[in-house]
């Protein structure tokens, strides 16, 4: 499996696990640790090859996370101040666009850039490279 190697050399810096039906992947964005609080942002997503009609199916997704207490009156509310900015656009294709976000947590400065279809674009390069048919579809 050529294209399994190639994918996995592709996402050197997410953590990668072989499935029976091809890889999965993940990576945490952005990951915030205050006292008693935690709060991640983790892309993952999950490739499979058929080999038998030579077409490779892609899916993807950003999973937002806390745990802990928060001084506030809202249970999603941190400790601190932030901002977020989101853009994006949903198709066929998959979401595309960027997120953004600076905040401020007890006097540090957090901030993060994500392309939502850099990794995308990359396994369907390969898949093109290597005469396969891709696919996104959502698991």
């Amino acid at each position: 499996m050529a294209l399994v190697e190639s994918f996995k050399a592709a996402l050197g810096e997410y953590t990668v696990k072989d499935e029976k039906y091809g890889i999965s992947f993940s990576k945490v964005i952005a990951e915030r640790k205050a006292f008693l609080s935690k709060k991640k942002l983790e892309y993952s997503g999950k490739i499979k090859i058929n080999e038998e009609t030579k077409e490779v199916v892609f899916s993807d997704m950003l999973k937002e996370s806390g745990s802990g207490l928060s001084m506030g009156s809202d249970s999603d509310m941190s400790s601190g101040f932030g901002f977020s900015a989101s853009t994006y656009s949903m198709g066929g294709n998959g979401r595309s666009g960027t997120i953004e976000e600076q905040s401020t947590l007890f006097g540090k400065t957090y901030s993060y850039t994500f392309e939502y279809e850099e990794v995308r674009t990359m396994v369907e390069e390969l898949c093109k490279k290597e005469g396969y048919t891709f696919k996104y579809s959502i698991f």
